[in-house]
């Protein structure tokens, strides 16, 4: 977390896109309600704000970027791997946040993909619940669905492989 001793934050006409003051507030937010990630957006801008990790927090600012995170993929059972070598032949569609992934729209709609399924940039994929809030998950890619990692119900991570899609 990042800490400082003068909270006052100055107006001034710098072209920074980071309200300090305003990201100190969720910070501490964060620490209040036991938090530890916060994904904020805007149009096409983007704030992820992870918190937990001691010798990260200290080391590194609490503002993170988009940039993949490397995380443990737990296959659905019963589901075939691709062969290694095809795997860097897909595009996996990633979780943003740390939710409850839910594959359809309520629990007796059918579900947003099956493998085989074509999807395009802004094809919603699955629906991501954190904090009572019910995100849709967009595709953000085109081309087929070749395999569902994700399991319905489940817990998944900031970063985590929810569909691996070939272009």
């Amino acid at each position: 977390m990042i800490k400082k001793k003068d909270t006052k934050v100055a107006k001034s006409n710098n072209a920074s896109p980071l309200d300090t003051h305003l990201l100190e507030q969720i910070v501490k937010l964060m620490a209040g309600n036991d938090l530890n990630t916060v994904d904020i957006r805007d149009g096409d801008k983007r704030v992820i704000i992870k918190r937990g990790f001691a010798a990260a927090a200290q080391a590194m600012p609490a503002v993170s970027s988009m940039s993949a995170q490397p995380s443990l993929v737990a296959a659905a059972p019963g589901a075939a791997a691709p062969e290694k070598n095809d795997e860097a032949d897909y595009v996996a569609i990633k979780s943003p946040m740390v939710g409850t992934y839910y594959a359809s729209p309520s629990p007796e709609a059918k579900p947003f993909l099956t493998v085989g399924a074509q999807v395009i940039d802004d094809t919603d994929v699955c629906i991501i619940e954190a904090m009572k809030v019910f995100n849709n998950i967009k595709a953000e890619c085109r081309g087929t669905i070749v395999k569902i990692m994700a399991v319905n119900g489940q817990t998944v991570e900031f970063g985590q492989t929810l569909f691996l899609v070939k272009p």
